[in-house]
């Protein structure tokens, strides 16, 4: 597998992760309630955190090898999975934060997950296994935050 074509597989994730930034920004201006604009902020500073995560990938690969990529597997509680996805316009509530968060962590976990799967290259295949396996993670945390804060409230 030729190096630039892993960059180009992460270059694309942090563009995926940038537009999530954008996606948290805008719904900062949206809501008016400085709870949920502070909410809005923390989640931003994860995305970013997460273009940061990818940049660590791509620096593992550069110093050894696709091969030492470690894929996690990660608990899925499939919260999201009933869940239907808010309008993300206007004022949104606390809960309509944090399913539109699992919905668009969900959705890039399906679409690195699909393409993994419709790979025939191994290297490729393994990194997008790991993309995957990372947006997981974020997806899980937002559902524990939803099962925490909002399933076992009365």
């Amino acid at each position: 597998m030729e190096k630039s074509q892993l960059d180009e597989l992460i270059d694309y994730g942090i563009q995926r992760e940038r537009e999530a930034v954008k996606f948290y920004q805008r719904l900062q201006q949206s809501v008016h309630f400085t709870d949920r604009k502070k909410l809005l902020s923390e989640f931003e500073a994860i995305e970013r955190g997460h273009i940061r995560v990818l940049e660590h990938i791509r620096e593992q690969i550069e110093k050894t090898s696709i091969e030492q990529i470690m894929v996690p597997v990660v608990e899925d509680l499939q919260i999201s999975d009933y869940l239907v996805e808010p309008d993300p316009q206007g004022e949104m509530e606390y809960q309509d934060i944090l399913i539109a968060a699992m919905k668009r962590e969900e959705k890039s976990f399906s679409l690195y997950s699909d393409l993994a799967e419709n790979s025939a290259d191994s290297d490729i295949k393994k990194l997008l296994m790991r993309l995957a396996s990372e947006e997981a993670k974020h997806k899980l945390f937002f559902e524990r935050l939803y099962d925490d804060e909002i399933l076992t409230q009365d």
